[in-house]
């Protein structure tokens, strides 16, 4: 049995969730001591255990410790079966982490999935569906792995309610390089709000027009019904041909419009300062599915703790390091296997 202690690297909820997909796909138990010992709630939350459920359920596994709350689990991997699955977080918690924990086992399954995921689409300190969307899943499907993934209804913390498909045909995932991002394709940001005035949407474009000379049609707006929200966020996308890149601010009490557009602004202005592929988040996802294809190597701004994390949970269960190194100009190559 591998043993892994939460409270390493980062000391956050991904050691779990790449703990139990590689648990399903390598068929080694795995125990878990100090969950997201370095969090400000520490323990399991709801939206962990949805995960670890879901894991079981497609995996034919068990889970001692499955308690909202519960600091040591132990999971014992089942073998994974393909079909249709319906998880609900029952909160805002999000349906992408769920997601990120059974993908990769479904995707190397024996025939094909369908998910319906039900909860948060739209949270903090989680991508957002058009991230998933739009800068991960199109390299998992470079990578050999069919993925279409559709947003049904958004939910915003703290209401949730949203719910996404997504469809999954297995393939042999395939070693690739993502050195460059390729020709600028465009830019655009897009303010979502549903049931909060229109003005703090309209104060965040201004930000970013004001920061990146955007024009107008490059900036707008987008009101959903009322009875998704309330909620807010600001998408920032830079499209090139071989990644797009998004990256987020989210509304939040006491935190102005004008704060949040700041905050996305100056991630996208670091991405764009640099030339590496990947930007901090899609790097953090890249590890496990390379992993899995047997290596692969890409270019990123600097690799988060998160992303060593991962890196080093992933070397216990598949067997393969991988090597963060800098390069002129800023970029980082990371090599998997």
């Amino acid at each position: 049995m591998i043993e892994i202690d939460g409270s390493e690297g980062e000391g956050g909820g991904q050691i779990v969730r790449n703990a139990c997909a590689l648990s399903l796909v390598t068929g080694e138990p795995v125990r878990i001591t100090n969950v997201r010992a370095k969090r400000s709630k520490p323990g399991l939350m709801r939206q962990h255990v949805t995960a670890i459920e879901a894991a079981c359920a497609i995996g034919s596994a068990t889970c001692e410790g499955l308690v909202v709350g519960s600091s040591d689990l132990t999971f014992r991997p089942g073998r994974v079966a393909a079909g249709d699955y319906r998880f609900s977080v029952g909160t805002a918690g999000s349906t992408g982490l769920v997601l990120q924990t059974v993908l990769m086992p479904l995707l190397l399954a024996d025939g094909s999935s369908r998910l319906v995921l039900e909860g948060g689409t739209h949270n903090m300190l989680s991508p957002p569906f058009e991230f998933i969307e739009r800068s991960f899943l199109p390299i998992v499907r470079r990578m050999g792995g069919q993925v279409e993934a559709r947003l049904v209804r958004h939910g915003f913390y703290p209401r949730g309610g949203g719910r996404i498909e997504v469809d999954i045909t297995p393939g042999a995932l395939q070693p690739i390089e993502c050195l460059t991002r390729g020709e600028a394709l465009g830019v655009s940001a897009c303010a979502l709000f549903a049931g909060l005035p229109m003005s703090i949407a309209e104060r965040e474009i201004a930000v970013v027009r004001k920061a990146f000379d955007w024009s107008e049609r490059e900036c707008f707006m987008r009101e959903l019904p009322v009875d998704q929200g309330p909620g807010n966020i600001l998408l920032l996308e830079a499209k090139f041909e071989h990644v797009t890149e998004i990256v987020s601010g989210f509304a939040q009490l006491g935190v102005t419009a004008e704060r949040v557009a700041k905050t996305a602004v100056g991630r996208m202005r670091g991405y764009l300062a640099c030339e590496a592929f990947a930007g901090p988040y899609l790097a953090d996802q890249l590890l496990l599915p390379m992993a899995l294809a047997g290596g692969g190597v890409f270019t990123t701004v600097k690799p988060s703790e998160h992303a060593r994390t991962a890196a080093t949970v992933i070397e216990r269960f598949a067997g393969r390091r991988t090597r963060f190194e800098q390069q002129a100009g800023g970029a980082h190559a990371v090599t998997i296997g």
